[in-house]
């Protein structure tokens, strides 16, 4: 399915909970809907939803294995993501920095 064909984006996809801990099983290794679910205090059919909104979003693959649907994630599919965020390091780095500052002039008065 192409991007501009999708009902939801990545940062939807992820914006979920149960979506974004279906993403971390899934970093690990490829799973079944019976693999994930049993990490999950919600249905199967809840399971199977949010399965359906990550694959139309392109962060995971479902592909069918014999009797069975497999799910796996396609890392790629997070760069968007990374991208996003990236952008606003500068600026925790900058908070990091002035808190730093901040801690380190304390001490100094401290002591004198």
């Amino acid at each position: 399915m192409n991007k501009l064909a999708r009902k939801h984006d990545v940062f939807q996809a992820i914006a979920d909970p149960n979506r974004r801990k279906m993403v971390r099983l899934l970093a690990d290794e490829e799973r079944s809907i019976t693999g994930i679910v049993q990490h999950f205090s919600i249905s199967r059919t809840a399971v199977n939803k949010h399965l359906n909104i990550l694959t139309d979003a392109g962060v995971i693959l479902a592909h069918k294995s014999g009797r069975e649907v497999r799910y796996r994630l396609l890392p790629e599919s997070l760069y968007e993501i990374q991208k996003w965020v990236s952008f606003y390091e500068r600026y925790w780095d900058e908070q990091l920095l002035a808190l730093k500052d901040y801690v380190e002039n304390d001490e100094k008065k401290k002591e004198d």
